[in-house]
């Protein structure tokens, strides 16, 4: 049997556990509500490796390591970025979410939620959100394509189109019957094998190498500022490069506003658990992220070995390396944990894709339709979006990095920014939420789309800022829904009881 057919065999058991999560989700959703929040009944540790499987994609095994091993450990500050923006956001805005949406007319999507907080009975704001992500995520979704596109390619040797559509069926057939709960199963079970694998291949490679000082100073050769975090702080002084590290660091201000990240925190049990949540995310986050470092570093050693050993695409690293150093089952295990990263975020996506379809714009228009009814278009929904991701996926050239970081702006920029002032400030009003969220999507768009603009600052950070400020003197300029203040309170006294239970209980 090849080294090839080991592999195979491998991923094909995972693909097979993949739709058997999803056939059993199949079978315990009968609702809407169930499709879209599995009944907001996640233990904070599912809700915890759903939402940083979710969140990471191919971006994780792929996009990173690629980008460590291009330029050097001075690409880590997204990484930290990231974590310290998901602690944040586990934080601050886990518990008051999870009580709000509960408290505003047990909102199910985030859109909803800015409706029904707000009391925006024209519904613009509403629509306004659902079309953002809609945009958005089609761009997000395609960067997973082209991630399992890529994947195959470079492991397999099999053509783009093959891979890319193999990956996009399987993950589609699972989401489209499993909704939300076999998203979020599907994801614990991806979460878990990203962490062994990110974990195990570096240091079977540092084992197998023999001599780590060697290999650090084969490291340094090929790129003397391989393992500089502050490369580039002499030449350019300490404002310009505080900026740049700044604006890569700034990945982290998009954890607030990303909807396929924060609909975990609404689907928890109790405002409280989100505490665990914390705990257990932030623990996968560091050590993932560390693994994924530890790869690309001493990937840049031991490619450089020998002319032969070139690694021809940097965002390869993770899986050629695990095809040298592990058993041809075990390699296909551990490629079969970057599918994990891929199918994980797409099928998380196309759920709150089919939520924004259905629940968003098609209930509101005054449409009526059976529980049976609702859940056939929440599963057309994702069809949809799967479809037109698919066509933009098909530009074998595209970078990952690129899509996801675009995507990532848009959200982070629109919505972050409407979701904090929701939690913590009664004032916001629903004019100001919708003249802030389209000021960001915009700025993004724009900012993101003018090259010199985009070098000198990451789209996220403008859009955030511009974001609040509008949305800010708009609140002030019109007033609150009178019901706010009310709800408001009820959230507060709520988060506070759950807080101190907590507390007592530790």
């Amino acid at each position: 049997m090849t080294e090839q057919t080991f592999q195979l065999i491998a991923i094909a058991v995972y693909l097979a556990a993949m739709l058997g999560i999803g056939y059993y989700a199949y079978r315990r959703t009968t609702s809407i509500d169930g499709y879209m929040l599995a009944e907001r009944g996640l233990r904070p540790s599912v809700a915890a490796l759903s939402a940083n499987a979710a969140d990471m994609s191919g971006w994780l095994l792929m996009g990173l390591p690629g980008a460590i091993y291009a330029s050097g450990l001075i690409e880590a500050w997204i990484a930290i970025g990231l974590t310290i923006g998901a602690w944040l956001n586990w934080k601050f805005v886990a518990p008051r979410l999870r009580a709000y949406t509960e408290i505003s007319d047990n909102a199910i999507t985030i859109p909803s939620f800015f409706e029904k907080r707000l009391k925006d009975h024209s519904h613009l704001l509403r629509i306004a959100a659902a079309l953002v992500i809609l945009v958005f995520f089609t761009f997000y979704v395609s960067s997973g394509m082209v991630a399992a596109g890529k994947f195959f390619v470079s492991s397999f040797g099999w053509p783009y189109l093959s891979g890319m559509l193999v990956v996009a069926g399987i993950t589609l057939l699972y989401t489209l019957f499993g909704g939300f709960l076999g998203a979020t199963l599907t994801d614990v079970a991806q979460g878990l094998l990203m962490f062994v694998a990110l974990i195990a291949v570096p240091i079977v490679v540092v084992l197998n190498m023999g001599d780590l000082g060697g290999a650090v100073t084969t490291m340094q050769s090929v790129n003397p500022e391989a393992l500089d975090l502050f490369a580039g702080l002499q030449d350019k002084g300490g404002l310009l490069w505080g900026l740049a590290i700044f604006s890569t660091a700034a990945w982290g201000l998009g954890y607030f506003g990303q909807p396929h990240i924060i609909v975990r925190f609404m689907a928890l049990r109790t405002p409280g658990e989100a505490r665990i949540g914390r705990r257990v995310s932030t623990t996968w986050m560091v050590l993932t992220a560390l693994g994924a470092i530890g790869t690309a570093l001493i990937g840049i050693a031991y490619f450089a070995g020998s002319p032969e050993r070139a690694l021809k695409d940097p965002e390869t690293v993770f899986l050629i390396l695990s095809q040298i150093f592990f058993h041809p089952f075990v390699a296909g295990l551990v490629l079969a944990a970057v599918l994990a990263a891929i199918m994980s975020t797409m099928s998380s996506q196309l759920i709150v894709c089919s939520s924004a379809l259905v629940e968003d714009l098609y209930n509101i228009v005054g449409r009526t339709a059976s529980p049976k009814a609702q859940l056939a278009l929440g599963r057309l929904g994702v069809l949809l979006v799967a479809l037109v991701a698919a066509l933009l996926a098909l530009d074998s050239d595209s970078k990952i990095l690129d899509l996801v970081s675009f995507a990532w702006a848009g959200f982070g920029a629109a919505f972050g920014p409407v979701v904090l002032l929701s939690l913590y400030w009664r004032r916001l009003t629903a004019a100001g939420a919708f003249a802030g969220l389209i000021t960001g999507a915009v700025t993004v768009f724009v900012w993101g789309n003018i090259a010199v603009l985009h070098k000198a600052m990451y789209e996220i950070v403008p859009g955030f800022l511009l974001n609040i400020l509008v949305a800010v003197v708009v609140s002030r300029l019109t007033r609150p829904h009178e019901d706010v203040d009310a709800e408001f309170e009820a959230m507060e006294r709520e988060v506070g009881v759950k807080e101190a239970a907590a507390a007592t209980a530790r």
